[in-house]
């Protein structure tokens, strides 16, 4: 087609805006979808995305509109994304692939955290920005404020922001020919040589990788020989296709087109999200600029349940890492759980969503450590990055320590501002500045430890403001904290999985938890069983199980009572060597409820 008549963008909004809604509208609108297959958040695929009612996975759909009738049709390729901060990376690729965004906000709820960062995002990708309102049909709307709010943020007049209900498709039309008209054509060469984006991908187990595709320059047909350029493999192009909206095989892509393509590639490590594909003969030397690396927030141990299916969790793991290229992972292992990974994640939503995609998609049965985010130990001029609580050195044997701080954005109604600063106070944090939207709502930026949110704070937040606050977060940096590492031991014995690293003020309440935790799991031995939290030789809390009673005097009735002492003193002994050569053994149950984190924080729904 030609690329006049082609349109590349994306949906941006925070959670719970209505993306998908839109997106539904969008597809029924163009006629995409029969009206017998149609079905709410037609585009999120996962089972999990529909359950939780949060999109996960960026989707690409072409779409066929003529904006009047005798007008030509036009090729819109719309990229629906997440919302949720723990999904930023996905929308950063979706970006990559188009030239306009429409930036959707919610008419009742108005700006939030989450809009501020993806129009920041969508600004700095260069892309043309198209300000909608959503929901305006809802009693608690006020489009008239929200519109100005929305003006001033884009750079606008109130008059150009449009409106719309994507529940029941008043200004969808508008909001179509408002693409059509304000984003860019592609400026793609099709005569040049090929050069394509690979901004998502997947892998068949029948057709190995399935790679998705926004065609910079050139053309890509079926059965060509193509080479990927970071690793210089070369495969064959076993079929190309569009998603119209379910893949749809075409003869060729051409600039301008975003599209799929079946590599056929087997070994998932060939295939990389943001590389750059060519033709293997007469291709382009110069790969196209991807996108910077995903920096993991949020560190975890992923071990599986039974010790034989640790090569099915390393397959499965390179297998999700082509459908969530933000994923890290390296090989670790652990006295109590034996062999796993050290996941690295985006947030605790990231985590659980890969951890019930592991379960789900693979059949697996898996057991996470207590999450906790990266630190770095200065000792002299050498520095070293410690992702495992296990691996931080000794008390005394270093210089200090520092951990990861972000940028905390949180959009609040000014009557919660006393509660919220009071909340990032409490977390260590230090407030940067503050700003009103409106006189009804303010903007503030704390400066806070990444350890400090990634637990409660969210909830923490909704309940102070009644759920109106909403958050977003960058990384900042590195700063000097104290810190210390705080050991769990049994009888002695440290359990690598329950140690963690925190600030030394709150050490002693970290470790009240868990000794009172773990004395309520670990079932009772035929002797008394030591639970103990250690910041190095120094014990902080100390929690005993008690032992099982046997009652040796059952059998023993009348005669002297040296005959009843000098059994008691048998047992005595007994238990003494017991205790000496015993190995207090941990049901899984009992790992995986003292390991338990409370994950309120990740339910944030759409």
């Amino acid at each position: 087609m030609d690329q006049a008549l082609i349109r590349n963008f994306c949906i941006v909004a925070h959670i719970d805006h209505g993306k998908s809604t839109l997106a539904d509208r969008f597809l029924e609108l163009t006629h995409s979808v029969a009206e017998r297959q149609m079905r709410d958040q037609y585009l999120d695929r996962m089972d999990l995305e529909r359950e939780r009612g949060i999109t996960i996975k960026a989707q690409a759909v072409r779409l066929r509109y003529a904006p009047s009738p005798g007008a030509p049709d036009y090729e819109l390729n719309l990229i629906d994304t997440p919302g949720h901060v723990d999904f930023t990376y996905e929308v950063s690729r979706s970006l990559a692939a188009c030239e306009g965004a429409i930036l959707l906000v919610d008419a009742a709820q108005g700006i939030e955290a989450q809009t501020l960062a993806n129009f920041h995002l969508a600004r700095e990708a260069g892309l043309a920005i198209i300000p909608a309102l959503n929901k305006i049909d809802l009693p608690a709307a006020d489009p008239d404020e929200v519109a100005r709010e929305l003006a001033a943020l884009v750079g606008g007049e109130p008059a150009d922001v449009l409106r719309v209900s994507a529940k029941s498709g008043d200004g969808v039309p508008a909001l179509l020919d408002a693409v059509i008209d304000h984003v860019p054509a592609p400026s793609g060469d099709p005569a040049a040589p090929l050069r394509a984006l690979v901004f998502d991908s997947t892998y068949d187990p029948y057709r190995g990788v399935i790679a998705y595709l926004r065609v910079v320059d050139g053309e890509i047909r079926g059965r060509d020989r193509i080479l990927f350029l970071s690793n210089r493999f070369v495969s064959e192009s076993e079929e190309v296709g569009a998603f119209a909206p379910e893949p749809e095989p075409v003869p060729s892509l051409s600039a301008g087109d975003v599209g799929y393509l079946v590599t056929g590639v087997k070994d998932v490590r060939h295939a990389k999200v943001g590389d750059t594909v060519t033709l293997a003969r007469h291709g382009a030397t110069s790969p196209l600029p991807g996108y910077r690396d995903p920096k993991p927030m949020v560190w975890s141990g992923l071990f599986p349940a039974e010790g034989g299916d640790y090569p099915l969790l390393r397959d499965a793991l390179d297998k999700l890492k082509l459908s969530d290229a933000s994923l890290v992972y390296e090989p670790e292992s652990s006295l109590a759980l034996g062999f796993g990974f050290r996941c690295g994640f985006l947030g605790l939503l990231h985590m659980d969503i890969v951890k019930e995609r592991l379960e789900r998609e693979f059949n697996l049965e898996l057991i996470a450590t207590a999450p906790n985010v990266e630190f770095l130990v200065r000792r002299g001029e050498e520095t070293t990055t410690v992702h495992n609580p296990s691996e931080m050195p000794a008390p005394g044997t270093y210089d200090d320590v520092e951990e990861p701080f972000v940028i905390a954005t949180v959009v609040t109604p000014s009557t919660y501002l006393g509660p919220v600063m009071d909340l990032c106070q409490s977390r260590r944090g230090s407030l940067q500045d503050l700003k009103y939207l409106s006189p009804e709502r303010a903007e503030i930026h704390y400066l806070l430890p990444l350890a400090e949110i990634i637990f409660d704070f969210f909830d923490q937040l909704k309940s102070r403001t009644r759920g109106y606050a909403s958050l977003d977060y960058e990384h900042w940096g590195y700063e000097p904290s104290d810190l210390v590492r705080v050991d769990v031991l049994l009888q002695g014995e440290p359990v690598d999985a329950f140690s963690s690293v925190v600030h030394r003020e709150k050490s002693y309440a970290y470790g009240r938890v868990m000794t009172e935790r773990l004395q309520k799991l670990i079932p009772r031995q035929l002797y008394e069983v030591a639970i103990q939290a250690t910041i190095g030789s120094r014990v902080i809390a100390r929690e005993t199980v008690r032992a099982k009673r046997k009652d040796v005097l059952a059998k023993c009735y009348g005669g002297d009572i040296t005959r009843k002492r000098k059994l008691l003193e048998k047992q005595k002994e007994g238990k003494k060597r017991m205790r000496r050569v015993g190995r207090v053994d941990v049901p899984q149950e009992a790992f995986i409820a003292a390991l338990r984190v409370d994950q309120g924080a990740v339910g944030e729904r759409k």
